[in-house]
C-alpha cells in the first residue's frame, strides 16, 4: 500500500511538471507589455537660448550616449568656466577664436545648429581631468586647476558661446561628472533657464 501510494504521488508531480513545462513553451501574449503599450520612442532635447545671434534665439541638443548602461551623465556647464578649462589642453586641439575662423566654417555651423534643421545636433562629449595651478600654491600642491579636453563638438561649443550662451549642456562619463560640476558646474539658475524636453517622432 505504501508503495503504490508513493508511487502515485511521484506520478501526480511529474504529471505536473510536464503540464508547467508545456506552458512555459507558450509565447506570452503582448497585449499588455511595456513595449507594445508605449507610444514611438520620445527623443529629450536641451533647449539653450542665445542672447547674442540675430540668426536664430536658441539651439535643440540632444545626448551622445542613449543606449542605458552608457555610463555617462549630462551635466549643466558654465560657458566661460569650461572655455577657460578648455583653453589649458596642451594636445594643439585648441581652436582659434570664432572671428578668425573662415566664413564657411562659421556658416556651416551656424546652419548645422539650426533649430529649424531637422537633425538634431549632439550636445559636446568631454573628459576632464586636474593639474597643478600655477603659482606659489599649485606648486606646493595646494591648488589645482581644470583641464577640459573635447572628445567632440569643440566647434559647436565655441560657436554658442560666441553666440551668447551662458550654459549649456555636455555629455560626461559618470567618473569624472562631479569634477566637471565642480570645476565648470552652472549654477542653479541654468537648471531654470534650460530644461530638457522629449520630443517625439513628428519633432513637437
Amino acid at each position: 500500500m505504501l508503495l503504490s501510494q508513493s508511487t502515485r504521488s511521484v506520478s501526480a508531480l511529474l504529471t505536473r511538471w510536464r503540464i508547467f513545462a508545456g506552458f512555459a513553451s507558450v509565447p506570452l501574449p503582448l497585449t499588455n507589455s511595456s513595449s507594445a503599450a508605449a507610444p514611438a520612442c520620445a527623443e529629450t532635447v536641451w533647449i539653450v537660448p542665445l542672447h547674442q545671434h540675430s540668426w536664430y534665439d536658441h539651439v535643440r541638443l540632444k545626448r551622445v550616449f542613449v543606449a542605458d548602461g552608457t555610463r555617462h551623465q549630462v551635466v549643466l556647464v558654465d560657458v566661460r568656466k569650461l572655455l577657460a578649462c578648455a583653453d589649458r589642453d596642451n594636445t594643439d586641439y585648441v581652436l582659434k577664436p570664432i572671428a578668425e575662423w573662415h566664413a564657411g566654417k562659421v556658416r556651416g555651423i551656424r546652419e548645422f545648429l539650426d533649430p529649424d534643421n531637422p537633425r538634431i545636433p549632439q550636445m559636446p562629449y568631454v573628459t576632464i581631468c586636474t593639474r597643478r595651478a600655477s603659482g606659489l600654491l599649485g606648486w606646493l600642491g595646494f591648488e589645482r586647476e581644470g583641464v577640459v579636453a573635447f572628445r567632440n563638438g569643440q566647434h559647436r561649443a565655441r560657436y554658442l558661446a560666441d553666440a551668447g550662451a551662458r550654459w549649456f549642456p555636455v555629455e560626461v562619463h559618470e567618473r569624472e561628472a562631479t569634477l566637471l560640476r565642480e570645476m565648470c558646474g552652472a549654477p542653479d539658475d541654468a537648471r531654470t533657464a534650460i530644461r530638457p524636453v522629449s520630443l517625439n517622432s513628428g519633432g513637437v
